[in-house]
C-alpha cells in the first residue's frame, strides 16, 4: 500500500474540529490510483469476503456491497488500526458530552475484543458497487450493543471520468428542527470521516444530541466504487 497516513498528522487538529462542528471531514489522499485499482480488483473474487448484499432485496437502494472476510486487505487492516487510534478520544468526548458513560479504549485490537466477547465478531468493512441507475438509501450502520461513532469512507473511482452523479449525502436531524443535508465532495482516494448515528453538538444551554444518516444520490452513468470503513464488528 502507497498510502501515506502519517500525511494527515499536522492537520489532524482541523480535521477533528470539522468533524466535531459537521459531523463529516474530509481526509484528503489516502490512497493512490494504484491501491484503488487494486482494492477494486477484489470484488469479482468471492474469496475474499464473507457475504454479498443486492440492495434492492432489502429496501436499501439500488446496487450492491460486499463485506470483507478476515484477514483483511493489508491496507485496509492499516487505514482501520491507524484512524481508530487517532478517533477514539474524539469518541470518548462525544459520549461524555452525551451523557454516556461508555469509553473506548486506545487501541482497535483491544475495542475488537470487547466487540467478539458480546458475540460481533464480523468484519464490517466492505467493497460497495454502483452502476447507471444505483443509489444508497440514507442509513446508519449499526450492527449490535457495541459503536463506534464515527466511520471512513473512500472513493476508489474518478468521478468525472468514470462517473458521473453517485454524490456522497448526509443528512442531520436536530431537535424540532428541519433536517440539513450535507453533499461531500470527493475525489478518487481521498476519504471522509463522518458520524454514524448521534454526535453532540454544543447550543445555548450546552450540549443536545443531533441524528445523522448517510446515502449516496443515484449514478447517473459510469461505475462506482467506495471503500466503508467501519471499526466496529457485527453480530
Amino acid at each position: 500500500m502507497t498510502a501515506e497516513l502519517d500525511r494527515i498528522g499536522p492537520d489532524w487538529a482541523a480535521i477533528t474540529s470539522e468533524l466535531d462542528e459537521f459531523g463529516v471531514a474530509t481526509t484528503g489522499p489516502l490512497l493512490s490510483r494504484k491501491d484503488c485499482l487494486e482494492l477494486r480488483s477484489l470484488y469479482d473474487r468471492d474469496d475474499r469476503f464473507r457475504s454479498r448484499i443486492v440492495m434492492q432485496r432489502h429496501g436499501f437502494g439500488a446496487g450492491e456491497y460486499k463485506y470483507f472476510a478476515n484477514p483483511l486487505p493489508p491496507a485496509i487492516a492499516k487505514l482501520r488500526t491507524t484512524f481508530y487510534r487517532q478517533l477514539a478520544p474524539l469518541a470518548n468526548e462525544w459520549n461524555r458530552r452525551m451523557g454516556i458513560d461508555r469509553r473506548f479504549p486506545d487501541s482497535l485490537e483491544a475495542f475488537l475484543a470487547e466487540c467478539h466477547a458480546d458475540g460481533q465478531q464480523k468484519p464490517t468493512p466492505l467493497l460497495l458497487r454502483y452502476r447507471a441507475g444505483d443509489y444508497n438509501c440514507l442509513h446508519q450502520d449499526v450492527y449490535g450493543k457495541h459503536l463506534f461513532p464515527v466511520q471512513l469512507v473512500i472513493l476508489l473511482s474518478d468521478p468525472g471520468s468514470e462517473f458521473d452523479g453517485g454524490e456522497f449525502v448526509l443528512t442531520e436531524q436536530r431537535p424540532r428542527m428541519q433536517s440539513r443535508a450535507e453533499v461531500v465532495p470527493l475525489r478518487m482516494g481521498h476519504g471522509a470521516l463522518f458520524a454514524v448515528n448521534d454526535r453532540p453538538k454544543e447550543g445555548t444551554r450546552g450540549d443536545y444530541r443531533v441524528k445523522m444518516r448517510h446515502g449516496v444520490s443515484r449514478l447517473r452513468s459510469g461505475e462506482r466504487f467506495t471503500l466503508g470503513i467501519i471499526f466496529h464488528d457485527a453480530a
